[in-house]
């Protein structure tokens, strides 16, 4: 008993020893680590140098004390900064501020001239004809006829190539029949020559187009036949234009009055059998569209009456004294009120009259003009600022020639001819004599493009394509005023000092 006991003991006693061994081995290695690492401190403690507490201190305080890291300037083309509203501010206030100036010089000058019953004159010179408003009213005969002759084509009574020459005919005649209304009746105002002609214009393109587009759809119908088709509708998209539940018109359902008249008031020149239609009107977007449209229009006469028109008189000395210099002043002179009056015209037409028309009407498309101020090229402002005209040149010009096999740069040249024809047609036609300014300012931009498209890029092409607008286009139209001035009330007019 005793023994066991004992046994028990020392046994217990063992591994008591064997355990604390065990304790004491592993503290000596962690005492031996510790010891290590004080030893490895010491030394690195006794080999530092000043320069090396210098350094560790620095690297400690970057962060606190550093002021300065990689950057540009903010004027510079490669800081990516873009905020500039405080220099456009300070552009407007500068602009503001010049042409108050030049405002309070005018009305010193010459008094208040703005005078809305001379402008209603200027399109009634004799009260009881209203010449420009029946040649207006006129073209609704060669609306019909368009209409007329796609009927017949379509039930195959007359042929192909009749109902082309009498679509041709029907086009020229809207050309020539106007034109020499305006240049033979002495009671056409120039004013009202340019809205009756433009009406016309207008009319023109859009008859080209619903000539094309019908005698596509003939052409589909025609070959779906052959492969014996089911359907004989010419493909459109979703919407009617002019009917209540705007249902899906085919061809050739679309040759109604209803649908030719829609065509006509759309503001577009492109047809289609189905347009894009907006759900409903919008009676405040209509009524902010309208007032814009009546103070812009007042905005144009005053100052065409009181800006251009005494600098036009002013310039009549110095051109027919042929002074150059005086010339060149003149010029410019007449090109900044011209250019005011270009850009309150654009926003005046693209932006509040032909919303105004399209939300009436509910027609969907009002992509009228895209971001032509922002052109760095020639070509990129011809297609941006006038939408629906380039539309009509791609779509009915431009692409067919080059389907007929024309190259590219000769098809362009064709289009730039086409736009100084209509440019010479609207202004000398009215104004009643021809001086082709018009028509070699629009061909001058093709050099122009090339000269720009060549050795301008960004801001320097943007800033080109501004000063042709500022001194270009502006100057071959007043160049048209002041010749028509000198030639009507040159002997009769005594040029006032400017």
């Amino acid at each position: 008993m005793g023994d066991r006991s004992e046994r028990a003991s020392v046994k217990h006693r063992r591994r008591t020893t064997i355990a604390g061994d065990a304790a004491g081995a592993q503290a000596k290695r962690g005492g031996a680590a510790e010891t290590l690492s004080g030893q490895v401190k010491e030394k690195e403690h006794r080999h530092e140098t000043p320069a090396n507490k210098h350094k560790h201190h620095s690297d400690a305080g970057d962060d606190g004390f550093s002021c300065h890291k990689l950057q540009e300037s903010l004027l510079s083309s490669n800081s990516g900064y873009s905020n500039y509203r405080g220099i456009l501010n300070w552009c407007v206030v500068m602009l503001v501020l010049s042409n108050a100036r030049l405002v309070l010089e005018n009305l010193i000058k010459y008094g208040i001239l703005v005078d809305p019953i001379q402008i209603i004159s200027l399109f009634l010179k004799d009260p009881y004809s209203w010449p420009a408003l029946c040649l207006i009213i006129v073209s609704n005969v060669f609306i019909m006829a368009a209409l007329y002759i796609e009927r017949k084509l379509s039930v195959g009574t007359i042929s192909e190539g009749t109902g082309t020459f009498l679509h041709c005919t029907n086009l020229a005649a809207l050309l020539f029949v106007p034109a020499g209304t305006v240049l033979s009746l002495s009671s056409m105002t120039p004013v009202g020559g340019v809205v009756a002609l433009s009406v016309f214009t207008i009319l023109f393109l859009k008859l080209y187009s619903y000539r094309d587009v019908n005698k596509w759809c003939r052409e589909i119908r025609h070959a779906k036949a052959r492969t014996l088709s089911r359907s004989h509708s010419c493909p459109s998209v979703h919407k009617a234009n002019g009917t209540a539940g705007y249902t899906h018109v085919t061809f050739p359902g679309n040759l109604t009055h209803r649908d030719i008249y829609y065509f006509i008031f759309a503001p577009t020149l492109c047809y289609e059998l189905n347009f894009p239609r907006s759900p409903r009107i919008r009676k405040r977007f209509l009524l902010r569209r309208l007032l814009e449209m009546l103070f812009l229009m007042q905005l144009m006469i005053g100052l065409i009456q009181q800006w251009m028109v005494p600098t036009i008189q002013n310039s009549m000395k110095p051109f027919q004294e042929m002074d150059f210099s005086r010339i060149v002043e003149r010029l410019l002179k007449l090109a900044v009120p011209n250019h005011f009056i270009w850009l309150i015209f654009f926003y005046w037409y693209f932006h509040s009259s032909m919303n105004f028309i399209a939300e009436l009407m509910q027609f969907g498309d009002r992509e009228f003009y895209r971001d032509w101020w922002n052109s760095e090229t020639i070509p990129y402002f011809w297609s941006n600022w006038n939408i629906p005209v380039h539309k009509w040149c791609l779509r009915h010009f431009y692409k067919p020639m080059l389907v007929k096999g024309v190259n590219k740069f000769a098809a362009q040249l064709a289009v730039f001819f086409l736009s100084a024809f209509f440019h010479e047609y609207l202004v000398s036609v009215p104004l009643k004599m021809f001086r082709l300014w018009a028509f070699l300012g629009m061909m001058a931009q093709i050099p122009l493009a090339y000269f720009v498209g060549r050795f301008l890029r960004g801001n320097y092409g943007n800033a080109a394509v501004w000063m042709s607008l500022i001194i270009g286009q502006p100057v071959a139209v007043l160049m048209y005023v002041h010749d028509y001035y000198v030639l009507h009330y040159g002997s009769a007019s005594e040029s006032v000092t400017a």
